[in-house]
């Protein structure tokens, strides 16, 4: 099932998540509905928040659904290790028409469970590792523009709001 994906200003996308205690059948369910939800809006990321559930779980593919093999799906993801800086262009789907340049670690590693429950860890270098960290931060209640600062994230945030006051938000 597609989710409708919520934007910036959502109560959900701005506190932590919560633990998964178990890959239960409804958590699989979750998952597929995660997915479908990206591949519809054309993203390479989606976190749970972004659908109103504010569990600890991500899905990533970096294809955009051209090559099932390249789906990756976190639950209960840690980022271990992070070496590094890149400087690139970040979007987001929760803030849809709005890019920035954002530093992160060029390389980053990530331990947690597959869809199965079971444990798994993947060291990402360049935009897989910048997917990754972009995801964890929605999990712990971040979305990119809050890793701005000054005039940037200023001018962001008052042009959501204009769009909130008239309603095209």
């Amino acid at each position: 099932m597609i989710h409708k994906i919520l934007r910036h200003g959502a109560d959900v996308l701005h506190h932590p998540s919560t633990l998964v205690t178990n890959v239960t059948p409804e958590i699989q369910s979750l998952i597929d509905d995660m997915v479908q939800t990206m591949y519809s809006a054309n993203g390479i990321g989606l976190a749970a928040p972004q659908i109103g559930v504010a569990l600890r779980i991500f899905v990533v593919d970096l294809s955009v659904g051209q090559n099932i093999d390249d789906l990756i799906i976190f639950v209960n993801p840690i980022l271990t290790k992070k070496e590094g800086t890149q400087l690139e262009e970040e979007g987001c789907l929760s803030l849809p028409g709005f890019n920035s340049k954002i530093i992160r670690p060029e390389k980053a590693t990530v331990t947690g469970l597959n869809r199965e429950g079971g444990s798994h860890t993947i060291e990402a270098t360049g935009l897989l590792a910048r997917a990754f960290q972009h995801e964890i931060d929605h999990l712990d209640g971040k979305l990119f523009v809050d890793r701005l600062k000054g005039l940037q994230k200023s001018l962001i945030l008052r042009r959501v709001k204009k769009l909130s006051r008239t309603g095209k938000w």
